[in-house]
């Protein structure tokens, strides 16, 4: 039987600062949110201003959900892996609740000055905000003991 650490010694709180900073190295994640009474996830490019995540999106079910329902949540993960792949490797993620509100006059214009732009070439004039409510954030060490085993090169 393996032997496993103490959570205290892999797993690593962020505190609030660290977590925005972490959202700011980044631009993409997952929103999800209810549509119909379903949990929806879906992969988003973003960006974090003042406390806030901002994503642009086009009508369909993410626009129809966010609207029907404006409580949703936000993740975004990084996976760093060590130069020989196998030790020393780290994870972080860091999660959001909050409310979507589609913007509209001045603080759409506001946000149009963000660095927000469509990943792929497709139309996407509204702009959504997240007001964060609660933000959380953890690092992880990672051992994987198993990888001595793996056959890929």
């Amino acid at each position: 039987m393996p032997e496993f650490a103490e959570p205290r010694d892999v797993v690593h709180p962020l505190d609030e600062k660290e977590c925005w900073e972490f959202l700011g190295r980044h631009e993409f994640g997952r929103l999800a949110y209810t549509l119909v009474g379903d949990v929806q996830i879906v992969p988003i490019n973003y960006v974090s201003d003042h406390e806030a995540v901002y994503f642009r999106t086009a009508e369909g079910s993410k626009l129809l959900g966010v609207t029907m329902n404006d409580a949703v949540a936000f993740e975004v993960d990084d996976l760093v892996a060590a130069p020989d792949g196998r030790r020393d490797a780290k994870a972080c993620s860091v999660v959001v609740h909050g409310k979507a509100e589609v913007l509209e006059g001045q603080d759409k214009a506001r946000a149009e000055q963000l660095p927000l732009r469509p990943w792929v070439p497709t139309q996407k004039h509204t702009i959504v905000r997240i007001a964060v409510s609660e933000i959380s954030g953890r690092r992880f060490d990672l051992s994987k003991p198993w990888e001595h085993m793996s056959t890929r090169g």
